[in-house]
């Protein structure tokens, strides 16, 4: 598929979602929200999310040590810019923009970066997809979208359980597993080769694992990581609780800490739907339905809509601060990262 029909059907769902998120959208509503939001929670928002940032580049440099122990502040450049990258580059470039950094700053391969990337994405998914799936056996089956909500939830465990057994199970049989599918990629042998190549990295890789210090340690950074991230959600919404604001035209949003990390769960699988950079469209969707299983739809059309906005608006914003000062302090372009980026996804593809 061509960059272009890519960029057309991306666009396509960034505006389809947008348009279901703002159709029934209660302006009026949405501008006492804002008017009269405790805007303090900001503040402390914006601490939290540097946790989160923390927890997230410690796991990945601890996720790394079995190859080379990068020192914080190379790990640190490396991150932020990465995931600065990742969230302006459209087609998921800015995925391989972490492994070409940390390549500059270590003597670590591209290729065993990116293998760390992967693993840290089926740990994620399958993380949140089981504790989705276990928050919302305790959501009312009567509440509106639930089952297209524990379907969707279902779909991101099986994909990403089904990716990581596979894996394990290339390592195990590796050599019956490349026959396997060069066999069941006759009809496209160049793109069997280009996955085989990336199967047989990250098995390779496997074999670099950390020690049983460093996996712990990634296991509590991921988990610090995620409770920051949850707590957060119900932190934010709660910013929007105008309900002291006497004899405003104010829909009060309260979330409270389990209905938060239910909107997290719900926010990464829409999420994982292709669209513009950012998941712009796609993360306002998803939080307006999560809100949609505990709120009534006129607080959801009001103060729910505002938060989704304010929300995706301040984590961006954090997202490419963090990246354009690193950017600028390590004396990088913007435009040779992105440009270099782009033409390895070219030759990768075979363009």
């Amino acid at each position: 598929m061509s960059r272009w029909i890519k960029l057309i059907l991306s666009l396509a769902i960034t505006g389809a979602s947008l348009w279901w998120t703002f159709r029934n959208a209660d302006w009026g509503g949405i501008q006492a929200s804002l008017r009269y939001a405790n805007w303090w929670a900001l503040g402390w928002y914006l601490l939290l999310l540097v946790l989160i940032h923390l927890a997230r580049t410690l796991r990945w440099g601890n996720l790394m040590s079995g190859i080379e122990q990068v020192p914080f502040k190379k790990l640190n450049e490396a991150s932020a810019i990465g995931f600065m990258m990742l969230v302006i580059l459209p087609f998921r470039l800015g995925e391989f923009a972490r492994p070409f950094l940390i390549a500059q700053r270590s003597s670590i391969r591209r290729s065993a970066a990116m293998t760390s990337v992967v693993l840290e994405r089926i740990v994620d998914g399958v993380a949140i997809a089981v504790l989705l799936g276990v928050l919302l056996l305790f959501v009312p089956d009567d509440a509106p979208m639930i089952a297209q909500v524990r379907v969707a939830g279902l779909s991101m465990f099986a994909v990403f359980t089904g990716g990581f057994l596979f894996l394990l199970l290339a390592k195990w049989q590796h050599e019956r597993v490349l026959r396997f599918m060069r066999w069941l990629g006759r009809p496209a042998p160049r793109v069997t080769e280009r996955v085989i190549h990336v199967v047989d990295g990250f098995v390779s890789a496997l074999g670099q694992l950390p020690d049983r210090k460093n996996l712990a340690l990634f296991g509590l950074w991921t988990a610090v990581y995620w409770v920051a991230n949850g707590f957060g959600m119900s932190l934010f919404a709660n910013a929007f609780d105008c309900s002291g604001a006497a004899g405003a035209a104010c829909e009060p949003l309260h979330l409270s800490v389990f209905q938060g990390f239910v909107v997290l769960g719900v926010l990464i699988v829409g999420m994982m739907i292709p669209a513009a950079p950012g998941a712009a469209g796609t993360a306002q969707f998803a939080i307006k339905v999560a809100l949609g299983l505990f709120l009534a739809q006129s607080v959801v059309d009001a103060s729910g809509v505002a938060y989704a906005s304010v929300l995706w608006v301040v984590q961006m914003a954090q997202q490419i601060a963090f990246g354009l000062f690193f950017m600028v302090r390590s004396h990088l372009s913007f435009r040779d990262i992105a440009g270099k980026l782009s033409d390895e996804s070219q030759q990768a593809s075979g363009a």
